[in-house]
C-alpha cells in the first residue's frame, strides 16, 4: 500500500479488547470526523447500554459529530470529512430485527441478504476515508440458541466480506492492535 491511500480500514475485536479506541486513534489526525453510532441510542432503559454509550461519547474529540442511523449506504455514498462506524455489529443485530428474522418474516432472510450486499458494495464503493468497528465473535464460545449461532455466522460472514473489501485490517486483542493486512 506505499505510495496509496488507505481509504477503508475494519478493525476488529472481542467484547472490551479496545477496538473502538484503537479506531478513534485512527482517526485522530483528521480533525472532523463523522461518527455514525449503529447501536440503539441510550434511553434510560439500559443503565449498562447507557455507561457505554456516555464511554464512547466523552472520548470524542468535539470537532466529530454524531450520527445514530443504520444507513451506512446513505452515509457511505456522501461525500464528506472521514467516517468512524461502530459498529457493523450493532448494524447487523438491529438490521436482522428491522428484516423480520427473529420473527421469520416471509423474505427476511432475502431481506437480509439484499442489505448486507448493499452495505458490503458501499463500502467497497466510498470515496470518503472510513474506518469500521466489529466484534470477533468467531473465536468465542459457540452461542447456546439458535438465534445467536445464526447471529454469530452472519456477523462472521458480514466481517469476512468487509475486510475482502478492506485495504486495512486490524484485529485488536487484549488492548493491543495486530495489523492483519
Amino acid at each position: 500500500m506505499i505510495g496509496r491511500r488507505i481509504r477503508r480500514t475494519l478493525v476488529l475485536g472481542g467484547a472490551r479488547s479496545g477496538k473502538s479506541r484503537h479506531a478513534e486513534q485512527l482517526l485522530a489526525r483528521a480533525g472532523e470526523v463523522e461518527y455514525v453510532a449503529c447501536g440503539l441510542p441510550a434511553d434510560g432503559g439500559d443503565p449498562e447500554w447507557a455507561d457505554r454509550v456516555a464511554l464512547h461519547r466523552v472520548r470524542r474529540p468535539a470537532s466529530w459529530s454524531t450520527v445514530e442511523t443504520t444507513d451506512l449506504v446513505a452515509v457511505l455514498g456522501r461525500p464528506g470529512p472521514p467516517v468512524l462506524v461502530d459498529c457493523l455489529s450493532t448494524w447487523l443485530a438491529r438490521v436482522m430485527d428491522d428484516c423480520g428474522v427473529w420473527t421469520e418474516d416471509d423474505g427476511a432472510d432475502e431481506r437480509l441478504a439484499r442489505a448486507v450486499d448493499d452495505v458490503v458494495a458501499a463500502w467497497s464503493g466510498t470515496r470518503r476515508r472510513v474506518v469500521a468497528v466489529s466484534n470477533e465473535v468467531g473465536s468465542g464460545i459457540v452461542p447456546a440458541t439458535a438465534s445467536g449461532r445464526r447471529y454469530r455466522d452472519e456477523l462472521g460472514i458480514l466481517n469476512a466480506r468487509v475486510a475482502a473489501a478492506s485495504q486495512r485490517v486490524w484485529l485488536v486483542t487484549a488492548g493491543l492492535p495486530q495489523r492483519l493486512r
